[in-house]
């Protein structure tokens, strides 16, 4: 790639990032009421996010060989148990990595 090509590229991505980080203000000034479909996303797709996570999450979970998913019930039910307990997300998410981290790790070796 020249320098030309690679200038173009870092140009065109930014381009980009600042088209998405942009856009919902242009389409959406703060003057204007925002449509009730926009509300009703931004009310369900959160839910629907975490949905997908969980899923993809668990999806290469075998529950006949291996740790026999222990690991990962653990960790969901330390999720769990700290956001109905702080109820901060980030909090939840961290102590769940963190804790399934050190049982794939030093505990359900394999």
């Amino acid at each position: 790639m020249t320098a030309f090509q690679a200038l173009i590229t870092i140009g065109l991505c930014a381009a980009g990032t600042m088209l998405t980080r942009f856009l919902p203000f242009i389409l959406f000034p703060e003057n204007r009421e925002t449509p009730p479909y926009i509300r009703y996303l931004g009310t369900v797709l959160p839910y629907a996010v975490i949905g997908l996570l969980v899923v993809y999450c668990l999806k290469d979970v075998n529950i006949f060989s291996g740790s026999h998913g222990i690991p990962e019930l653990i960790a969901i039910a330390f999720i769990v148990v700290i956001h109905k307990w702080k109820k901060n997300v980030l909090l939840s998410i961290a102590g769940g990595t963190l804790i399934y981290m050190l049982l794939v790790q030093y505990i359900f070796v394999g």
